[in-house]
């Protein structure tokens, strides 16, 4: 055996032990065709800017409520305004990478790394704003596993992601998207009903 080899084939074996221990990322079941949520969720991943009009229940154990939702979001940027009866008036998020603000009426305004830092910390809230940028269009967020099933067209149905179960209630089209229209997640003492009355999609490109 060559020299070249006997290095090369260690080294093969432990990148082959490395890959099986780090296990699948994404595991999916249900009737819906995996070849249709390939093609769904490239196609819906391409949208990184929308505006969404709608509705948010929160129930969580000292703080529930409801009350309107506006999100913009630009890529990297977002501009989350809740309004309504959710106990602490208006409430507006914003925000880029590393540079968060939280405005609460008649309370302040304050600021961190993150926005599930300073959810908890004003708030309350353990809620994993990070993955709802891409939950909130039907999609898995990418850093850690999750399990999956699908709808009979191919979409999500249901999702386990990072101790949250998240489910698809119904989906609406707009341009050419399937989006969806009612969204509920539960986890961390929480749930969040979120209903989406206007999506307004986009690819702006980087």
């Amino acid at each position: 055996m060559t020299l070249f080899k006997r290095l090369l084939l260690p080294a093969f074996a432990l990148l082959l032990a490395g890959c099986a221990g780090l296990g699948p990322q994404e595991s999916v079941q249900g009737p819906g065709d995996q070849g249709s949520w390939q093609t769904h969720k490239a196609r819906v991943s391409a949208i990184d800017g929308w505006q969404i009009n709608g509705k948010v229940g929160i129930r969580a154990p000292q703080d529930s409520g409801s009350g309107t939702l506006f999100w913009l979001q630009r890529q990297d940027y977002f501009d989350i305004r809740l309004a309504g009866p959710l106990g602490r008036g208006a409430t507006r998020l914003t925000g880029r990478p590393d540079e968060v603000v939280l405005e609460v009426a008649n309370q302040g305004r304050f600021q961190a790394d993150s926005p599930e830092a300073l959810l908890e910390a004003q708030l309350g809230w353990r809620l994993p704003v990070s993955h709802l940028l891409w939950w909130v269009r039907g999609l898995p967020a990418p850093d850690s596993p999750r399990q999956l099933t699908l709808d009979d067209n191919g979409r999500l149905a249901r999702m386990t992601q990072d101790g949250w179960e998240v489910e698809y209630l119904s989906y609406l089209q707009q341009d050419g998207y399937a989006l969806p229209e009612r969204i509920r997640l539960e986890g961390q003492d929480l749930r969040v009903t979120l209903v989406i009355k206007d999506w307004q999609p986009r690819q702006l490109g980087r």
